[in-house]
């Protein structure tokens, strides 16, 4: 692999706004990238820690670059964010002041064609965060059958033309490059379609490479590890980037500030609900248009907050 690892951070302002007044103490930065949020995260609180875990072991070897000039206040980890409550184990820290999540692929995945996650190289379909371990996105599009290829490009792309797309890809098989796949969804959706939207293949990718990493899956669970391992007063962000990754932030979110409440609206709880956590206001946050102009990888970004609460019985 090749190239500086270039990513700049999203939302940079606002993030550090969120952290700004958290307890003293360790804040994890669950998709660590370059370093280039925790760099900035590190010089404003001087009095803090930053525990780094990324999956891109390039990514790692950057970050390392990157915040060397702070190395004595920096752990990082190659791991998945999912496993943030086993790292967190065997560096015997019990809770931590602050936990950010910036999700969906930095500008330097994007840019290395062998990593296969852009249309605009043409290099083996492979997509995984982690090249060490997993099926890549050859297998997907070769193996799975034409129902669940269709399946993964509409719940996970929102494609309107997913199924057309899934009988296309399985009569062309076997599908080697990016490039090659780029071309044959191009000439699967409708000429008129085409015309609008930016580039055909963008949400087969997008899908592709969610479904490779089981992003949506691996999100779930650890955001809920996130809210537990947060001290009361600390925070929890996440950046997301299409539809599917906020569904399930908003809800996690909600889950956390309501306890999971089922009971009626407008009525006193009943059922035992026990908040953990509350909605930081604005709920959900976007770039300024100046940052939009500026860095057009970041118009899709949705910015969410919660803050832990004390709860009664709480022994942090």
């Amino acid at each position: 692999m090749t190239g500086e690892f270039r990513h700049e951070p999203v939302m940079l302002a606002e993030i550090l706004e969120v952290f700004a007044e958290v307890p003293t103490g360790w804040l994890v930065d669950m998709t660590l990238g370059g370093g280039g949020h925790s760099r900035r995260l590190l010089e404003e609180r001087p009095d803090c820690r930053i525990l780094g875990l990324d999956q891109d072991l390039v990514a790692l070897a950057a970050a390392t670059t990157n915040l060397a000039p702070v190395a004595e206040r920096v752990v990082t980890r190659h791991a998945r964010f999912d496993s943030l409550s086993d790292v967190m184990t065997t560096l015997s820290i019990d809770h931590v002041s602050g936990i950010l999540f910036d999700l969906g692929v930095s500008s330097h995945q994007f840019d290395e064609g062998e990593r296969g996650f852009s249309y605009r190289f043409d290099g083996p379909l492979d997509m995984r965060m982690n090249p060490t371990t997993g099926r890549t996105a050859a297998e997907v599009v070769n193996e799975y059958s034409l129902d669940d290829l269709a399946r993964v490009l509409r719940e996970f792309g929102d494609e309107r033309f997913a199924f057309r797309i899934a009988k296309s890809l399985v009569a062309h098989r076997p599908i080697r490059t990016t490039g090659e796949l780029a071309e044959i969804v191009r000439a699967a959706i409708p000429a008129a379609a085409r015309r609008t939207g930016g580039h055909p293949a963008k949400r087969t990718f997008q899908a592709l490479r969610i479904e490779v990493n089981q992003e949506l899956d691996v999100l779930a669970e650890a955001l809920v590890q996130a809210i537990d391992a947060t001290a009361p007063g600390g925070r929890v962000a996440v950046l997301s980037y299409h539809s599917g990754e906020d569904r399930i932030v908003k809800h996690a979110f909600r889950t956390a500030a309501t306890g999971g409440c089922t009971c009626p609206a407008g009525y006193p709880c009943g059922c035992g609900a026990v908040a953990t956590a509350r909605i930081v206001r604005p709920e959900k946050r976007v770039p300024s248009r100046v940052e939009i102009e500026r860095n057009p990888r970041a118009a899709s970004a949705i910015l969410r907050v919660v803050e832990k609460i004390n709860v009664v019985g709480d022994a942090q």
